[in-house]
C-alpha cells in the first residue's frame, strides 16, 4: 500500500478501531506450494487483542478461524513447523491482513469548486480508509489437542460476542434483544464445526494504515468535496461527508 504523506495514519488507536469496526479482514499468504498457488488470500472476521500480554509492542493480535478445506488453510498445514508446546503451529512466512472502512465512496472532479474553475487540472478518484496489518502466525489445526478446541472455542465465543454487540447491536438493553450466544448451538455441533475450521493466531508486528479522504486537496476543493457527498442525500454519502470534514479538519489543526 502506498502511503502518501497526507493520507498516513500513525495513530495506533486509531487503526486498532478501524479493525474493530471493521473485522472482517483479508489474510494473504505467499507461501510455495506444489499443489496451490504461492499468493492465497480469504476473507474471515478477526477478533483484535490489545493487552499487555499480546505482544510488547502494544499493536495487539488477531484470532481468526478459517474453513479447513479452504486452500489457503491446506498450504498453512502443510509448511507448519513443529508445535510450540501450546498445540499451536507456527508459519516461518510474514501474513498480511487488510482491512477496509465499509464507508468508501468515488469522488467526482466536479466536487472540486477551487481547483476545476480556476485550471480544470483535477481528475477522479477514489476516498476509503484501510488498515494492514503484519505478523507472524500460529495455526490450530490438530483436532485432537485439547489447546485446539480450547483457542477455537474462545475465537469463537468471543468474535460472537463482538459481532452481535458491537454490529448487530444486540445488547439486551433498552428494548434491544440479547446477543446470540455459541451455547445457543447444541455442543456436539459445535464441536463438529471445530474440525471443520483451523485457527489463527497472528501476533502484529506492524500495522499501518491511511485515511485517503481528500486532504490532499485545497480546503476550497476538500469542502466542495463534503457538500458533494452531503447532496447524494444517502447514508453512506452522508457518513463520508462527515470523514473527509473530520480529516480536513485535523489537517488544519495540525497547521495551527
Amino acid at each position: 500500500m502506498f502511503f502518501a504523506a497526507p493520507h498516513e495514519e500513525k495513530d495506533i488507536p486509531v487503526l486498532q478501531r478501524l479493525i474493530h469496526e471493521y473485522p472482517l479482514g483479508v489474510i494473504t499468504t505467499a507461501i510455495p506450494s506444489e499443489k496451490h498457488p504461492l499468493i492465497l488470500s480469504s476473507h474471515i472476521p478477526w477478533v483484535l487483542d490489545v493487552d499487555v500480554e499480546s505482544n510488547g509492542n502494544g499493536l495487539g493480535r488477531l484470532r481468526g478461524h478459517i474453513a479447513r478445506q479452504n486452500p489457503q488453510s491446506k498450504v498453512m498445514m502443510e509448511v507448519a513447523g513443529p508445535s510450540n508446546g501450546n498445540g499451536g503451529y507456527e508459519l516461518e512466512q510474514e501474513v498480511l491482513v487488510l482491512f477496509t472502512a465499509a464507508p468508501h465512496h468515488y469522488v467526482t472532479p466536479k466536487w472540486y469548486i477551487e481547483t476545476k474553475p480556476v485550471t480544470a487540472k483535477v481528475v477522479p478518484t477514489w476516498n476509503y480508509a484501510a488498515v494492514q496489518a503484519y505478523g507472524k502466525a500460529t495455526i490450530y489445526f490438530d483436532t485432537a489437542a485439547e489447546e485446539t478446541s480450547r483457542f477455537l472455542g474462545r475465537q469463537m465465543h468471543d468474535l460472537s460476542e463482538h459481532t452481535e454487540r458491537s454490529i448487530m447491536d444486540y445488547t439486551g438493553k433498552d428494548d434491544r434483544p440479547g446477543p446470540w450466544k455459541v451455547t445457543d448451538a447444541p455442543e456436539r455441533y459445535i464441536e463438529i464445526m471445530k474440525k471443520n475450521v483451523i485457527g489463527i493466531e497472528i501476533v502484529i508486528d506492524r500495522l499501518q494504515g491511511k485515511f485517503k479522504m481528500s486532504q490532499e486537496m485545497r480546503v476550497g476543493d476538500r469542502m466542495g468535496v463534503v457538500e458533494g457527498f452531503a447532496r447524494l442525500n444517502s447514508e453512506v454519502g452522508n457518513t463520508m461527508a462527515n470523514i473527509v470534514k473530520e480529516r480536513s479538519d485535523l489537517k488544519e489543526a495540525a497547521k495551527a
